[in-house]
């Protein structure tokens, strides 16, 4: 971070929680949620994103449970007991008319959110977002990232795979490869059944009453665009925003056109 934005970190016990967070800016309030692989709080692209949104927003960067130094305790089984949490972080803060980002699985958690209470919420922003499935029992709308060796892997999330941040483990200490290790169980635990996704979820989009924008990489084969689409059209009055060149990280990607698609819905 510059120093025109240097960040706090704090612990809050939330529920059975103990949650680290991470506080950065000036203005109105802005919760971001980190995806499966916290590219945004452990990336040079991810933190440029931070730096430009701090320049107009008290960013707040809670970290996952099971991510960093928040703990993983038994009573949290889903990822939509996570959004529970992140309802209590609100009201700790007493944030009002919060902006709310969130990437793949952080998407999912902002959509949980939104779902359920939008009182403290004047926008959404879902980017890559899982959490629904459209199809039938039968139909793979979110591919198996766990079936594939990691070249796959790299394949299906990028366009370009070596824009990949984790192109290369093996330079990672011992202590950064093991935090890996914790994040990816933790994800495991919280996504594998149902995969990646909550049942109920789909029918509660309706309720989502703020503004919202739902952005895709346009080469995304982990949740295709058509994917990005279907959720947008479940959520009211939503914005879809296509982001060429880029796979399920757009902000990652191409961080200049993600940029550019989220400062005007932020203007608006």
């Amino acid at each position: 971070m510059s120093s025109q934005s240097k960040s706090t970190i704090e612990t809050l016990k939330l529920q059975q929680a103990r949650i680290e967070i991470e506080r950065v800016g000036k203005g109105p309030p802005l919760l971001l949620l980190h995806g499966e692989d916290a590219f945004e709080l452990n990336s040079a692209t991810g933190r440029k994103l931070i730096e430009k949104l701090a320049g107009r927003y008290e960013v707040f960067l809670p970290r996952m449970p099971g991510f960093g130094k928040s703990t993983l305790p038994g009573s949290i089984r889903y990822i939509d007991d996570i959004s529970y949490l992140w309802l209590d972080l609100l009201d700790h803060y007493d944030l009002c008319d919060a902006t709310i980002i969130g990437f793949s699985v952080g998407g999912w958690l902002a959509a949980e959110i939104a779902t359920k209470n939008c009182d403290r919420v004047s926008r959404l922003v879902l980017a890559g977002a899982v959490g629904v499935k459209f199809g039938g029992a039968y139909d793979r709308d979110i591919e198996d990232i766990y079936f594939y060796n990691t070249t796959r892997v790299r394949e299906i999330l990028f366009d370009d795979p070596l824009k990949d941040p984790h192109v290369d483990l093996s330079g990672l200490s011992k202590k950064a490869a093991l935090s890996v290790a914790r994040q990816r169980e933790t994800i495991v635990k919280l996504c594998w059944d149902p995969y990646f996704h909550n049942p109920s979820l789909l029918h509660r989009l309706n309720r989502i009453t703020c503004p919202s924008l739902v952005v895709w990489g346009t080469k995304d084969g982990m949740t295709e665009p058509k994917y990005g689409r279907a959720y947008a059209r479940r959520i009211p009055d939503a914005q879809f925003v296509g982001i060429p060149r880029a796979g399920h990280f757009p902000h990652i990607e191409q961080p200049e056109l993600f940029w550019r698609a989220l400062d005007r819905f932020l203007a608006e």
